[in-house]
């Protein structure tokens, strides 16, 4: 594996000690996105190699780490799943059965590396699967998930909808992290929402691999006045299964097994708009950076979208921020409501 280098690490405690006088310092954070390729279909393979690239980032220091889109249960790129207007085929049933399989269900992991975990996964609740993000902590403690609100265009076919209650922003000692997944990034909205909840290091896991992508994480560094860490895949044909088991739709017969069908393009963006790290859009790597914090109150300085620039008496937003659910039982409530006290 490609192995972006880094400075040396220091041994010494995770924060520098605050001098509240002129020379003030404060925390440096070691961040790192990893740029690698899900064993498609192989979840349980998957993991191992999820493990692997934590422990090898933990070894270079990293306190916290996000992997890319879909990581565990894999971005079902280039498959159409059998699906046209007013039909779906039998084979395409079966390829989503096996996509089913492959996914997990909520929590499914635990830290060993003393590391913040930032993870994208296919989720498994029922027979419905979601585009997921899993947070756990340095102890690896699962904190929480955000589903991805707004599939995008055949991702529909195969993925519910995240609602309200799973846009976490969650204050730890490295700073108040959250994620936003793949395009759901060009909500301004749902940016906003994360701004409001002071998010510092937002991460962005995604499946977007072309040129124009940096120009997202570079506006939304700027307009957060946050660290922005988007991690994508790097995958060739061969990180698939062969045809006919899995086929890219329109593309197949000009692919070999060693053409690449995502380039990466990981990177790290610093609240002023510096690509701090990559992008990679070589091989698998590991790609970190080192967060000054104190970069984020210079940002605001600037530019506070949420604060001194907000203009709420002319523009404000309403965040619905409950789950939502299908069906609900009155029965329950009542029973609850005529329990003796």
């Amino acid at each position: 594996m490609a192995l972006v280098p880094t400075p040396a690490v220091n041994e010494g405690p995770l924060f520098a000690e605050v001098d509240m006088g002129d020379n003030s310092s404060t925390p440096t954070v070691r961040a790192t996105v990893v740029q690698a390729s899900t064993i498609f279909y192989d979840t349980p393979a998957t993991l191992v190699k999820a493990e692997r690239l934590l422990a090898e980032a933990a070894s270079y220091g990293a306190q916290l780490v996000v992997f890319p889109e879909a990581f565990i249960g894999g971005y079902p790129r280039g498959s159409t799943f059998g699906v046209s207007i007013g039909n779906r085929t039998a084979k395409g049933k079966e390829e989503f059965r096996k996509y089913h399989a492959s996914a997990i269900d909520v929590p499914a992991m635990a830290g060993k590396y003393k590391v913040y975990l930032v993870m994208g996964v296919i989720e498994r609740d029922g027979y419905t699967l979601y585009c997921t993000v899993l947070f756990f902590d340095s102890q690896g403690h699962f904190l929480g998930k955000h589903r991805k609100i707004m599939p995008t265009a055949l991702e529909r076919i195969i993925w519910g909808f995240g609602d309200g209650s799973t846009i976490p922003v969650y204050d730890t000692p490295l700073g108040k992290i959250g994620a936003a997944i793949c395009w759901e990034n060009r909500m301004p909205l749902l940016r906003t929402a994360m701004y409001a909840k002071g998010i510092e290091i937002y991460c962005a896991p995604t499946a977007d691999s072309r040129d124009v992508w940096q120009a997202s994480m570079t506006h939304i560094a700027l307009e957060g006045g946050c660290f922005v860490l988007s991690a994508n895949q790097f995958c060739r044909r061969k990180d698939y299964p062969p045809p006919p088991e899995y086929v890219f739709s329109g593309t197949e017969e000009d692919l070999t097994p060693d053409s690449i069908v995502c380039a990466g393009g990981s990177v790290i963006i610093s609240p002023s708009g510096a690509v701090l790290a990559g992008p990679n859009y070589v091989g698998e790597a590991l790609i970190s950076a080192d967060l000054d914090l104190g970069e984020i109150a210079r940002a605001k300085f600037d530019f506070d979208v949420v604060g001194h620039y907000a203009r709420p008496e002319v523009l404000s937003l309403i965040v619905r921020d409950h789950a939502v659910s299908p069906v609900s039982f009155t029965s329950t409530s009542s029973k609850a409501e005529s329990s003796p006290k």
